[in-house]
């Protein structure tokens, strides 16, 4: 980069984070009792940036996998020097411990019940993304954060990573001309799936309350921990994992509610039939998928595949492409944005990210906007409302691909027009004892 581009993109970031007033540090002296709901990776990662904030004490603890339970306690006594009470069901931690802050960082099955609870127990609550695993379910979590005042702060905290407000910014603008269509895109290598024996569960895992309200699986390694995502029973595969961020950052940027139409294709041709007996098991999420989303004034089209993964996107495998009438904006993640203008004189323009660790990302700065805006008593960056829109779009990508047809979605009713069997699927029947949120 030259330092005429250095200056121009310097000055883009630094206007764009100077009218963004989340990043400025709670009240320290305010202290928030938290607790985690799901004590894996990434449960640790948000939960990290929590106890570094010193306004969040960790009292309490749940998972119902014991291991993880045991070594984030261990965990936090070790940083803190606190003892935090430890549970595996999280209905008896709200009752006996009311929480002021819970973190829900549990497989997308688990989003909804936990949260909701939550809120009605008077908690403001910090949930990943996706918000839900169905439809209804994300509209429930709404209108209950509504009814009982609470801040929800979702996960995509791509919407306070510094380049991509800065990105958000450019665009808006009008640098890049009018977007007349985006292509969102995650592509990773991989190749064919050989079926894995089932086993029972470990004797630390309550493996028929981790599948909750969901389908109750054999047990398999192939799920739990972190492989859930491939199995269309706990998640929605990569649309519904990778796509939640890069879809949300579109409606972030050009403040669009809901498609009008939907349409959604793919498949397993190179990891092969989804395997599912007693005796062993696949993934079931496509290989490959790709959808396209048709708003008032342009196009957004998405694309993964886990094979052949060699990287052809100007260096990064991973973001969206804003194609506008002065040029295209490439939304990234670890190499930040570039706008590669139409003129072939004009220069490119560049920035670079700034990322948090581990594993590349800006929970501290969305965790910061999560406790000014309890507060203040403000929306914050990742308001439930607006994720439930973009998880809304990931999730009807699905439901159109399931179907095997194109959907038209009405977003003021939340309904799919003219369509029964595809509105069946904007919820489901919950197993056993669990109610499904009204």
């Amino acid at each position: 980069m030259n330092r005429r581009q250095f200056l121009k993109t310097s000055a883009i970031a630094g206007a764009a984070l100077a009218a963004w007033p989340v990043l400025r540090a709670a009240t320290p002296a305010k202290k928030y009792r938290t607790a985690l709901v799901g004590c894996g990776w990434w449960g640790n990662n948000i939960l990290s940036e929590a106890m570094a904030s010193g306004s969040c004490p960790v009292t309490a603890l749940c998972d119902v996998d014991q291991r993880h339970l045991d070594r984030t306690a261990e965990r936090v006594k070790q940083l803190t020097g606190a003892q935090p009470k430890c549970y595996r069901d999280y209905r008896e931690l709200l009752g006996k411990e009311k929480p002021d802050i819970v973190i829900v960082g549990t497989p997308d099955h688990w989003h909804a019940l936990p949260t909701i609870a939550a809120v009605k127990a008077g908690a403001h609550v910090y949930v990943e993304k996706p918000i839900s695993h169905t439809v209804a379910e994300g509209r429930a979590m709404v209108n209950a954060a509504r009814a009982a005042g609470r801040v929800v702060q979702v996960g995509t905290h791509r919407r306070i990573s510094p380049h991509n407000v800065s990105g958000r910014e450019f665009l808006r603008s009008g640098k890049a001309g009018k977007i007349g269509m985006v292509r969102c895109f995650v592509n990773y290598g991989g190749g064919p799936e050989t079926p894995q024996k089932n086993a029972e569960p470990p004797k630390e895992l309550d493996w028929d309350f981790w599948c909750g309200p969901a389908p109750l699986r054999p047990f398999n390694p192939r799920i739990h921990p972190k492989g859930f995502r491939g199995f269309l029973d706990y998640a929605n595969g990569t649309l519904g994992d990778w796509g939640i961020h890069w879809l949300d950052q579109v409606l972030w940027v050009t403040g669009e509610k809901w498609p009008r139409k939907i349409f959604s294709h793919g498949g397993r041709p190179i990891k092969g039939p989804a395997v599912s007996t007693k005796e062993e098991q696949t993934s079931d999420a496509p290989d490959h998928q790709v959808a396209t989303w048709e708003f008032e004034s342009f196009t957004m089209q998405w694309e993964h595949r886990q094979f052949a993964g060699n990287n052809t996107d100007k260096g990064e495998n991973v973001g969206c492409y804003f194609y506008g009438t002065k040029g295209t904006f490439h939304m990234g993640w670890q190499q930040g944005w570039t706008f590669y203008p139409a003129g072939k004189k004009e220069e490119v323009v560049h920035e670079d990210p700034k990322l948090g660790q581990p594993d590349s990302q800006n929970i501290k700065e969305l965790w910061v906007d999560f406790l000014d805006a309890i507060a203040t008593n403000r929306k914050p960056v990742s308001d439930i409302e607006e994720v439930q829109r973009s998880t809304n779009c990931a999730l009807l990508g699905m439901l159109s691909y399931k179907l095997g047809r194109s959907i038209v979605w009405d977003g003021t009713k939340e309904t799919i027009v003219g369509d029964a069997d595809a509105n069946k699927l904007l919820r489901r029947d919950y197993r056993g004892p669990w109610k499904y949120p009204a």
